[in-house]
Order: C-alpha cells, then sequence, then structure tokens
C-alpha cells in the first residue's frame, strides 16, 4: 500500500527483455534510502506497484509480467527516463495523500496544460469505463502522484499542480500527447462493488 507522496524521482537504467513477454527494469535512485528495502519488498514506480527482485545501494531491478505492461505505460519506457518511486506504507507512518495499491486501472493522455499563477493546471482525458470514478474533490493517482480532481467533464479530468509537486515529481515534465498511468479512488471503486446488487435488484424491478 501507498499514499502517493512521492519520495525521489529515479531514472531506468535498463530494460531487459524476459522469456515470454516479461521484462526486467534496472532503476536507478538518487535520495531514496534502499538500506531499509529487502528482496521481496514493493516499491512504486511511475504508479506502478512492483516488487524488488535485486537491491544495491543506489539502484533496484524488479519484473514486469506481460499482464502488467498491458494495462500501464511501462512498455513505453526508454532508459534514461525518469520516473516517480515511492516505497511501500509502512505501520505508523503519516497518510499524507490517499490510499493507493500501485495497480493501475488504465492509461490517461494530457490534452492541456497552462500556467495558473505560480501552479500549473493540467486537463487529462480518461478512459470512458474510469470516467465514472472522477469526481470534483476526489483523488486519484497519476503516474504514482495522490492529486485532488479540481472538475470533471465527460472523460476529461482537471488537476492543479502547486509547485512543490513540480518540483518533486515527473509531472512538470509532461507535454500534451503523454501518456500517464491512472489509479482511480480504492474507496469509488468499493462502493461501486457493493452497491452493484442493490442497483442490479433495483433495475429487476422496474
Amino acid at each position: 500500500m501507498f499514499t502517493g507522496i512521492i519520495r525521489d524521482v529515479g531514472r531506468i537504467v535498463a530494460l531487459e527483455p524476459k522469456a515470454q513477454g516479461d521484462l526486467r527494469l534496472t532503476v536507478g535512485v538518487d535520495r531514496l534510502d534502499l538500506s531499509r528495502t529487502s528482496v521481496g519488498d514493493s516499491i512504486a514506480v511511475g504508479g506502478v506497484c512492483l516488487t524488488a527482485v535485486e537491491v544495491e545501494a543506489k539502484r533496484f531491478c524488479a519484473d514486469v509480467s506481460r499482464a502488467t505492461l498491458a494495462v500501464t505505460t511501462i512498455g513505453l519506457w526508454k532508459a534514461g527516463r525518469r520516473v516517480n518511486l515511492e516505497p511501500a506504507l509502512r505501520a505508523g507512518e503519516p497518510l499524507g495523500g490517499h490510499l493507493v495499491a500501485g495497480h493501475v486501472d488504465g492509461i490517461a493522455e494530457l490534452i492541456a496544460r497552462a500556467v495558473d499563477g505560480r501552479s500549473q493546471s493540467l486537463r487529462i482525458r480518461v478512459p470512458q469505463a474510469l470516467a465514472r470514478y472522477g469526481a470534483r474533490k476526489g483523488s486519484i493517482a497519476l503516474d504514482g502522484v495522490s492529486l485532488t480532481i479540481n472538475a470533471v467533464e465527460a472523460d476529461r479530468l482537471d488537476f492543479n499542480l502547486v509547485p512543490h509537486t513540480l518540483a518533486v515529481t515527473t509531472l512538470g515534465d509532461l507535454v500534451p500527447g503523454d501518456a500517464l498511468n491512472v489509479e482511480v479512488d480504492l474507496i469509488a471503486r468499493y462502493i461501486e462493488q457493493l452497491a452493484k446488487p442493490f442497483v442490479e435488484a433495483h433495475s429487476r424491478d422496474k
């Protein structure tokens, strides 16, 4: 489990194809302290929960399955790409953002960005199937960053990025047309699942 509060921006050092379409990533870190990370621990890389299979002082490796490649932007990554990093939440640590699982729901597209005072505004287009989870003032994770939705219009969501977020994440690097990993709010998904029997029963009664 994660919070969407980025602890470091690392770089993809290498992408090594493995058998049957899998991939091994080597990720270099800058400020992230890997001394507390062991093989088998989870690290969110660009919003994707990955399992460390090798750990050194300033880098770690993680395997990426075909299933993960199919629903994330990892297949588009190249060596040298900057990526948001967050280690798994430990008991007793503050929940600064919102609950993030690192299980990407789909890929969004940045369609516009503009300067808004000292901040910047972003507008993204999400897959139609995910649009219903967007709510004004609700939470969403983009490339692993916990953000508050400012406005919703059909499949388009608007956000505001304060200077700190621009400085400590990769979101400041984005240009229109770029793809982002999207994870919708866990609570919204659970509510939908819990409500499904009532909705279906109501539909049958009509």
